[in-house]
């Protein structure tokens, strides 16, 4: 472990004095040392293996200071082999990438700080999947000021330096096997400024992909996450979004987010625009739920790309019964259509100080849900090429 660590600091050290560039075959040299063994699986298969997953949100994807800016201590390796022995099976790990870079290079502590807490997940027998998060939202800028290149654009300058960070990830990281996957993108993947938004969000995925798939080595049969429009259901299951070409076939999962409806999940008071619900269970609420899962489903076997619901949250701070029905139902309404479940959490399902304690909340509903969790399988996908 300390080997790879070393290596992707070198690599990061390489490129910040400008030695390196991520996309040169130097770049490949460094990556591929101490590789990890691939064992290839397709993603349908996956899915029971990374079901149920959590985020470690507002940590890495912190723009006020490096991990801790959010009010969250650093991650351990304690907190992280709780969240194994809780029974979660994935963690997804946002990361605020330019905000802390050297000019576009990603710097040495970032490098190794991303790659410890990433092997720390691996080695409890959880995949783990690292995305470019909201990160300053520099990707489709609605921030004049401080991002002119990219304001209201997937512009030239916002598409090198998409580009240049996935090489730099992927060839960082490519030496690890087939627990870590990469997502694209959060939910900056609307792109309502431009002329043809759906053609925007298109060829974001097909650059995430054909960048990372580049880079050769583990990285051409590793398994990918690629955004839906917005990280919404209804905008992504639409006959204008596509699921970008790959050259390894069956290695695409889909994201979309859940916090609907928002006046329940989100609203804690009335706003202008609107009232918020304090409850939620009831027959309308239930059936948008489950029309909404099953469109996902018919355009999940459509593209043939299951779907990973990257975000939910477990709205704590509403009715108890309603909180837990609501959880409880979006979890389920996932495991029964293929998909993998993604809990939101900051630190109120799962502490993030020792002795790092489940929430009563998430006990119940992890208790509730035993009889729909996928038993532990073979890897009915993999293969030995």
């Amino acid at each position: 472990m300390k080997i790879r660590a070393i290596t992707a600091v070198a690599f990061a050290q390489l490129c910040a004095l400008g030695l390196l560039a991520a996309s040169t075959s130097g770049a490949d040299t460094v990556s591929s040392r101490e590789m990890q063994p691939m064992k290839p699986i397709d993603a349908h298969a996956a899915v029971g293996q990374m079901t149920p997953a959590i985020n470690i949100g507002n940590t890495l994807e912190s723009t006020a200071a490096w991990e801790t800016g959010w009010g969250n201590p650093p991650i351990t390796q304690e907190y992280v082999q709780q969240l194994a022995r809780l029974g979660f099976k994935a963690v997804r790990l946002p990361v605020a990438w330019d905000t802390y870079s050297d000019k576009g290079q990603i710097t040495p502590k970032q490098a190794q700080r991303v790659g410890e807490v990433i092997d720390w997940i691996t080695e409890a027998g959880m995949y783990c999947v690292v995305n470019i998060h909201w990160d300053g939202g520099w990707i489709d800028s609605d921030w004049k000021e401080k991002y002119p290149d990219t304001y209201h654009t997937f512009s030239a300058v916002a598409e090198k330096k998409f580009r240049s960070y996935w090489e730099q990830i992927a060839h960082l990281f490519g030496n690890r096997n087939q627990k870590l996957i990469f997502e694209a993108l959060n939910e900056e993947s609307s792109f309502d400024h431009e002329p043809d938004p759906y053609d925007t969000i298109n060829r974001v995925n097909q650059i995430f992909v054909d960048t990372v798939r580049a880079t050769g080595g583990n990285n051409a049969q590793r398994l990918l996450v690629v955004a839906g429009y917005n990280t919404d259901i209804d905008k992504t299951c639409n006959e204008a979004f596509h699921i970008p070409k790959d050259t390894s076939p069956d290695r695409l999962l889909l994201s979309v987010h859940y916090y609907t409806p928002w006046p329940f999940v989100g609203m804690s008071e009335d706003a202008s625009w609107g009232k918020m619900q304090a409850t939620w269970g009831s027959e309308a609420d239930v059936k948008l739920l489950n029309d909404l899962f099953d469109r996902l489903s018919a355009f999940c076997k459509r593209t043939n790309t299951p779907a990973f619901i990257g975000e939910f949250s477990m709205c704590s701070r509403k009715d108890h019964d309603s909180a837990i029905l609501w959880t409880k139902s979006v979890w389920e309404a996932s495991v029964k259509r293929q998909m993998v479940p993604v809990m939101w959490d900051t630190g109120g399902a799962v502490a993030r100080r020792a002795p790092y304690a489940p929430s009563p909340q998430l006990l119940e509903v992890m208790n509730l849900l035993k009889r729909v969790l996928p038993r532990p399988r073979n890897d009915r996908g993999a293969t030995s090429h």
